[in-house]
C-alpha cells in the first residue's frame, strides 16, 4: 500500500547531506525538475518575484530564502516539512522500523519537486502553493511529466490517498483509489483534517500496515467511520471526530 501525502510550506532548517537533484523518486522526471529549480533559482534574483513565489511580506523572511536558495544540507522530506499534519505524524519521535515504513511507503507532492518519497533528501525552500515559477504552473508540469510514471509505479499497489483537494491537479490516480474525509457536528473540518491526515498517518506506520483492508481494521482513537462512499475509482471513508 501506497500513501499519497502533501507538502507544506514551512520547512525546518537544517541537514546533513549534500543535495542532489538526481538522488529523487523516479530520475525520469530528472530534466523536468531541472528545468523548474533553475528558473525558481533565477527567480530569486528579483525581489519582487521572489515575494510572489514564497508568498511572504516580510523583507527579512525574503531575504532570508533568497540566500537560502537550494544550497542548504538536504534532509528526509519527512522532517523537512512541518506543517499541521507533520506535527501530528512526529517523525523524530518514531522508532526506526516506523520511519523505514514512512520512508518507502509515503509518497509526497512538493510544489517544487513535484512527486518524491518521504525518505528522499531535499534542502530547505519555500515555494507557496499554486506560485508560478515564471510562466510555469508545478501542477500542470508535473501532471505532464509525471502522471504516466505514477500510474506505472502504483500499478500492483493499493493507494490511500490523504492529500488536500489542491493536489489532485499534480495527480488523479487512474486506478481505483481511497480518500479519507472527517467531519464534527456533521460538517467538514479543515484545520483537524490536517491534524488527523498526520494522527491517520502514525497509526498506520507503528502498526505496519500494508493494506487497505488492515487499515480499515486498523482503530484511531477519537476516530469512528461514519459512512463509506464509492464514485466510480474513488472510495472515500469518512470519519466522524469525537
Amino acid at each position: 500500500m501506497k500513501i499519497l501525502l502533501a507538502p507544506s510550506e514551512t520547512k525546518s532548517s537544517g541537514g546533513t547531506n549534500p543535495f542532489n537533484l538526481a538522488d529523487l523518486w523516479n530520475n525520469e522526471l530528472f530534466e523536468a525538475r531541472s528545468k523548474l529549480t533553475r528558473l525558481y533559482l533565477e527567480e530569486l534574483k528579483d525581489d519582487f518575484k521572489s515575494k510572489q513565489m514564497f508568498g511572504l511580506k516580510k523583507p527579512a523572511e525574503i531575504a532570508y530564502y533568497q540566500s537560502v536558495g537550494l544550497h542548504s544540507l538536504a534532509t528526509k522530506a519527512a522532517k523537512r516539512y512541518m506543517g499541521v499534519a507533520f506535527d501530528y505524524l512526529d517523525y523524530s519521535s518514531l522508532n526506526d522500523e516506523q520511519q523505514k515504513y514512512i520512508d518507502e511507503n509515503v509518497m509526497i507532492f512538493s510544489n517544487l519537486f513535484g512527486p518524491i518519497m518521504a525518505g528522499d533528501l531535499i534542502p530547505e525552500y519555500r515555494l507557496a502553493q499554486g506560485a508560478k515559477i515564471q510562466d510555469i504552473e508545478a501542477d500542470k508540469h508535473y501532471k505532464a511529466n509525471g502522471a504516466k510514471l505514477l500510474d506505472s509505479y502504483l500499478a500492483d499497489e493499493e493507494v490511500l490517498d490523504i492529500r488536500a483537494g489542491y493536489y489532485d491537479r499534480f495527480y488523479i490516480p487512474s486506478k481505483p483509489y481511497t480518500t479519507l474525509k472527517f467531519v464534527k457536528d456533521g460538517k467538514a473540518v479543515s484545520h483537524w483534517a490536517k491534524a488527523y491526515r498526520g494522527i491517520v498517518l502514525r497509526e498506520i506506520a507503528k502498526a505496519g500496515i500494508n493494506s487497505l483492508e488492515d487499515f480499515m481494521n486498523l482503530p484511531i482513537e477519537n476516530l469512528t467511520v461514519q459512512e463509506i462512499q464509492t464514485k466510480k475509482n474513488k472510495t472515500e471513508i469518512i470519519y466522524t471526530i469525537g
